[in-house]
């Protein structure tokens, strides 16, 4: 639980970081935002996960076309944070591609050529085989 609150606080931080105070008026659409998102450990969404079918969208909301206004300005509203969260993800996608394009380079390797293999021990113990990973080997080979 304390994950799914701290995954919250962040979605919540994206909404309000200008305005904390209102972080109540977006805390529906970052529980919706949570328990619709796919996560990597099961590869499904949490919403999947507890009642077996993938989640409703929403349709697009067409500016003015609800008789009641709190309904026109909530889903007007629920359009625009929309809209901000796209552009947010796809800014935040490309830092992260070009944070990751930094550190990597092309490796090309011929048959036979001998290579040191890095092992993880926090990732991969069966491996490592050291009881104490902190002062274990860090490249095994080679190979």
């Amino acid at each position: 639980m304390e994950v799914a609150n701290r995954i919250i606080e962040q979605y919540l931080g994206a909404y309000v970081h200008q305005k904390p105070a209102t972080w109540g008026r977006y805390l529906m659409w970052a529980d919706w935002s949570y328990n619709t998102s796919c996560h990597s450990t099961t590869g499904m969404t949490p919403f999947e996960v507890m009642y077996g079918r993938k989640p409703p969208s929403f349709p697009q909301y067409i500016t003015g076309t609800s008789r009641i206004d709190a309904v026109d300005e909530l889903l007007t509203q629920r359009e625009e944070v929309f809209a901000f969260l796209r552009k947010k993800l796809s800014k935040a996608q490309n830092r992260m591609k070009e944070t990751a394009d930094k550190s990597r380079r092309d490796q090309k390797f011929n048959v036979g050529d001998w290579v040191l293999v890095k092992l993880r021990p926090h990732r991969q113990t069966s491996a490592a085989g050291a009881p104490y990973s902190k002062l274990a080997k860090r490249y095994y080979g080679p190979f």
